[in-house]
């Protein structure tokens, strides 16, 4: 699972989290930008327009490649990446958002129209990534987007 953490405007600014679906891009062409199909019914949209301050959370445990390991075991990578949930409102950026969406979560392509779902996407400034014994590995922005191959 994937959890994003948004500055809650109904809990005086205490944080809030939440699950949710991501793509960074079509299969074998992730970009590294997380966007999610948000809607405001969901305190995490509303959050997020009020204050961007966000982040989202990814573990290794839920591919099963951890093993027997405890999701918490620094040998089970976990990546937090914090920045602005911001809402996506250039038309090119969006589609290339929902073709991404849609490529691999389906089912949101029928989830209710009047819900009023839109392209959030989140503007990273900072990583935290635990890969292994020793704390956090430090990794720039610019390392994560432009990776050497």
């Amino acid at each position: 699972m994937c959890y994003v953490y948004t500055i809650s405007t109904d809990l005086d600014g205490a944080p809030f989290g939440n699950v949710v679906s991501f793509s960074d891009g079509p299969p074998n062409e992730g970009s590294g930008i997380p966007y999610f199909y948000l809607t405001t019914l969901d305190p995490t949209a509303r959050n997020a327009l009020k204050d961007e301050r966000a982040s989202f959370t990814v573990s290794e445990y839920p591919l099963g490649t951890c093993g027997n390991l405890d999701p918490e075991n620094p040998a089970c990578s976990k990546i937090t990446l914090t920045g602005k949930l911001k809402l996506v409102d250039d038309s090119k950026e969006a589609e290339f958002a929902r073709i991404s969406l849609f490529s691999k979560h389906s089912e949101m392509k029928g989830w209710p129209e009047g819900h009023n779902f839109q392209v959030f996407k989140l503007e990273i400034e900072d990583i935290f990534l635990i890969d292994w014994y020793g704390g956090p590995k430090p990794l720039s922005v610019d390392e994560y987007l432009h990776p050497k191959t």
